[in-house]
């Protein structure tokens, strides 16, 4: 089966945050639960990724997402499964390795390591490291995790990490290399750095026009051709928040809700104003970075931001804060059966 023209899929950091409907807050047994039944649907559907973002927090159940993921490896055959992001600077690579080839090979060769800093900082106290250390952890634990998926046998020092002499990193995975795509906010130097290493590139465009990336992914094709790479191999994804619904104006009453209240819980940890509906509404213009509504129109916002970036791969983040897991469910159903097919013929 040939591969599409333009990769589909999901992303979550499954959040289990209070419903400002009922009030009450979902308990992280049943959000991993609710998980297992969305990725065995995305598989069902035609979906081509689904992707766990790490936290650390209480209101996320994601601080594992490779033992997620593996539980179901078991239960889906075509999806791809991935971290969405895995925090590298504060993750042991070796053991980060072995976490993914053993997915690797429990799903047939179907994972994938989404590489970044994260959003959040709560995993460098937990694990015991320093924010002094931010950029220089994530340095070093980068090449070290890609000297791993090269070679069977490692020697490494570093000045973080104890060093390593000629040991086995087991098991290895069946894809040769482990998949490894770089994970961005949006920073030249990211960006520039995925590209000289000749890796694939996830954009997180949460706010603003995602048309105003299009710089970037230049920056990122630039750097990969002056490194020597391939250009064909130098891959694009994004990753934005949104839902689905039957008519754009359904999605988008369910969608607001829980958006304002997990948006205005991060916000007054960051000094950000409360969310407004404005903000909303402007966000789900087509030229916004909110993909909520129907299918047509969710399906001609993809359509654009391929124009515009050229991307190889979408991400619907589904979904910021608590929902009906029915309505989940549905967006999902409606992503693969509606959207990708939408999209799809439109960019053959």
């Amino acid at each position: 089966m040939s591969k599409p023209v333009i990769e589909i899929g999901i992303s979550t950091f499954l959040e289990a945050t209070i419903d400002p409907e009922t009030g009450k807050k979902m308990s992280h047994a049943k959000r991993l639960q609710h998980a297992m039944e969305e990725m065995i649907l995305a598989d069902q559907v035609g979906l081509d990724v689904y992707g766990i973002g790490e936290h650390h927090r209480q209101d996320y159940a994601s601080s594992a997402p490779a033992i997620i993921l593996a539980a179901a490896a078991a239960t889906t055959k075509h999806i791809r499964l991935t971290s969405a992001v895995t925090v590298l600077s504060s993750a042991d690579p070796v053991r980060v390795y072995q976490d993914y080839a053993t997915l690797d090979g429990l799903s047939g060769g179907r994972a994938e390591i989404m590489a970044g800093r994260g959003s959040f900082i709560e995993s460098f106290p937990l694990f015991g490291y320093s924010l002094e250390h931010y950029d220089e952890l994530y340095e070093e634990h980068l090449q070290l995790l890609l000297k791993i998926r090269e070679s069977e046998k490692v020697s490494w020092q570093g000045k973080h990490r104890p060093s390593i002499d000629n040991l086995g990193v087991y098991p290895r995975a069946v894809q040769e290399p482990l998949p490894v795509w770089i994970a961005s906010g949006g920073s030249p130097e990211s960006v520039i750095r995925a590209g000289q290493l000749g890796l694939p590139l996830a954009l997180a465009i949460i706010g603003g026009m995602p048309e105003r990336f299009a710089p970037l992914v230049k920056l990122y094709k630039e750097a990969g051709i002056q490194a020597g790479h391939d250009p064909n191999k130098l891959l694009v994804a994004t990753h934005s928040h949104g839902f689905l619904a039957d008519s754009d104006e359904v999605a988008q009453q369910l969608f607001f809700p829980p958006t304002q209240a997990q948006m205005n819980v991060i916000g007054r940890e960051r000094g950000w104003p409360p969310y407004t509906y404005e903000s909303f509404e402007a966000a789900c213009s087509l030229r916004g970075a909110l993909y909520v509504g129907g299918p047509e129109y969710v399906a001609e916002k993809i359509i654009l931001l391929h124009k515009n970036l050229g991307i190889n791969r979408f991400f619907l983040h589904i979904n910021v804060g608590t929902m009906p897991h029915q309505d989940v469910l549905r967006a999902i159903e409606l992503l693969g059966t509606k959207v990708a097919p939408i999209v799809r013929k439109a960019l053959q």
